[in-house]
């Protein structure tokens, strides 16, 4: 139990922010003391040096942020001292940012009864504080000061224009240490920048700036968290951009091809091409809906040749047990169907003729727009079985980057055979650009741009694609394979790294 006079004599002569933290019943890791001990050095030497800071998910940085803040109160407690802390939004990134300051405080025996809390987003201690604001594009932070310290966190979210106008201004009358907190993300984010930055000043002065963690790291203190990362790996695949940047810290190239060659890889499967269905295999169907061509002749001549077609990959179902015990789907393409220009009705007939062929467990129909009908008519047809798939910016993102996890987990692969169906299916997944929003939802726009056209000349379209991604949905759904029953939540990746992912689905045609 500490004394008055203790009290007192340690609030103005501790300046070990690893030793006070362990006060307060936390013992800071190594990795987390490289980084404590370097912002303290400068926001006590009044340096205003710039840090990036970036770790991996759940490897303890929000931890160290509350430890520093509530440290610097306390070594501000009597000369006076301005903090600002920016994070993304402010409900819920910056309310949590002061809750888990706010339980730092209530803990700690030095400043449990010292602090208080003003206007719903500023804590004080004696002359210090530190004020919480909001980085979205919309919030009026103009006007805040950091005397001692500025703080982004989740800068990858934070706008560079944001960032250049209001922010960093903050700092600029009083060079405070600024220090940008993150996850890898883009190339192209306000993270990505200051770490060129802060690597280019410290190759120059010798003085560390740049703190880039990863999992491997994190798991020779924690092996527990490496356990839970190759979980991840075995679910998502290494390569698999979630997995790349949240655990590994590698920057991603906004832009440009989605599937590489390695993912092409990837999918490229030994079995054969089954033009009736195998006794004792599970199916599954999945369905991209084009349009109809109202100027379709008595001859069966298009009005518009180059419209899309209404694909149908038809896929088998397998269960495999997992080095962690678990038993995940397997999805082996074996047959493609397509039509185009053809009027719904005699579609639904023909889906309907081949469902009692092979008998589906499992029918994922494109509903978005003309989709809706066919869907519709189908799920009353086949109760049980149909799973519509409505197609928005956020739905088409989140299926996205759940086609890259089956891709790069290596449970999605192609026939052997050559066909022509394969042709334009990797034509079309060739052709696939991609880009990353920046900002909290992490948007994934993928598409086959308009007017793309193949060596010869011929227009490649999104059909095939669609429909071997919308595979992916299966995973969330309960299939009954052979002994086992395989249940698979197709959780955002970052569920349990305690990331706020939103349902990601966005659509081509919007």
């Amino acid at each position: 139990m500490l004394t008055a006079i203790d009290k007192k004599l340690m609030l103005s002569t501790l300046t070990d922010p690893c030793r006070f933290a362990a006060l307060g019943g936390i013992a800071l890791r190594e990795y987390q003391q490289a980084v404590a001990y370097a912002i303290s050095a400068s926001v006590l030497g009044a340096c205003g040096h710039s840090f990036v800071v970036m770790f991996p998910r759940q490897s303890g940085k929000n931890e160290l942020q509350a430890q520093l803040e509530a440290f610097f109160l306390m070594r501000f407690i009597h000369t006076g001292g301005e903090l600002v802390k920016i994070s993304p939004t402010w409900k819920p990134q910056s309310q949590n940012a002061m809750r888990r300051l706010q339980r730092v405080l209530n803990r700690h025996p030095l400043l449990q009864e010292e602090w208080q809390k003003d206007s719903g987003y500023r804590f004080s201690i004696g002359k210090a504080s530190i004020t919480f604001l909001s980085g979205s594009p919309e919030a009026n932070i103009v006007g805040a000061t950091a005397s001692t310290l500025l703080q982004v966190d989740e800068a990858q979210d934070v706008s560079l224009e944001k960032y250049d106008k209001e922010i960093a201004p903050m700092a600029a009358s009083t060079n405070a240490t600024r220090v940008f907190w993150g996850t890898a993300w883009t190339e192209d984010t306000l993270l990505a920048r200051e770490l060129r930055l802060a690597q280019k000043i410290e190759a120059g002065d010798g003085i560390r700036r740049a703190f880039v963690l990863t999992a491997d790291e994190v798991a020779r203190e924690v092996p527990a968290y490496g356990k839970f990362v190759q979980k991840q790996i075995a679910i998502l695949g290494r390569d698999h951009p979630m997995v790349r940047t949240q655990f590994f810290s590698e920057l991603l190239e906004n832009g440009g091809r989605l599937f590489h060659d390695g993912r092409l890889a990837l999918m490229q499967g030994e079995h054969a091409l089954q033009t009736t269905p195998q006794s004792g295999q599970i199916y599954a169907f999945c369905l991209d809906v084009a349009g109809e061509d109202q100027g379709l002749s008595d001859a069966g001549v298009m009005s518009n040749p180059q419209r899309d077609f209404s694909a149908l990959t038809i896929v088998s179902i397998h269960s495999q047990l997992t080095a962690w015990g678990l038993h995940q789907n397997h999805y082996r393409i074996v047959q493609r169907k397509a039509w185009q220009g053809i009027g719904h009705s005699s579609l639904f007939e023909q889906l309907l003729a081949l469902a009692r062929l092979w008998n589906p467990r499992q029918f994922v129909v494109d509903a978005s727009g003309v989709g809706a009908g066919i869907a519709s008519f189908l799920q009353r047809a086949l109760p049980g079985r149909v799973t519509p798939f409505q197609f928005t910016a956020s739905s088409k993102s989140r299926l996205g980057w759940d086609f890259l996890g089956l891709i790069d987990s290596g449970r999605i692969q192609d026939h052997r055979e050559a066909t022509e169906e394969q042709r334009q299916f990797l034509a079309q997944i060739r052709a696939c650009k991609s880009s990353i929003s920046i900002g909290p939802e992490r948007l994934l726009r993928w598409q086959v741009p308009a007017g793309t056209r193949d060596e010869w000349g011929r227009e490649v379209h999104d059909d095939w694609l669609i429909s071997a991604a919308l595979c992916a949905v299966l995973d969330s759904q309960s299939i009954q394979s052979g002994q086992h029953t395989t249940i698979i939540s197709a959780k955002d990746p970052l569920q349990e790294m305690d990331f706020k992912f939103s349902d990601k689905r966005s659509r081509k045609r919007i």
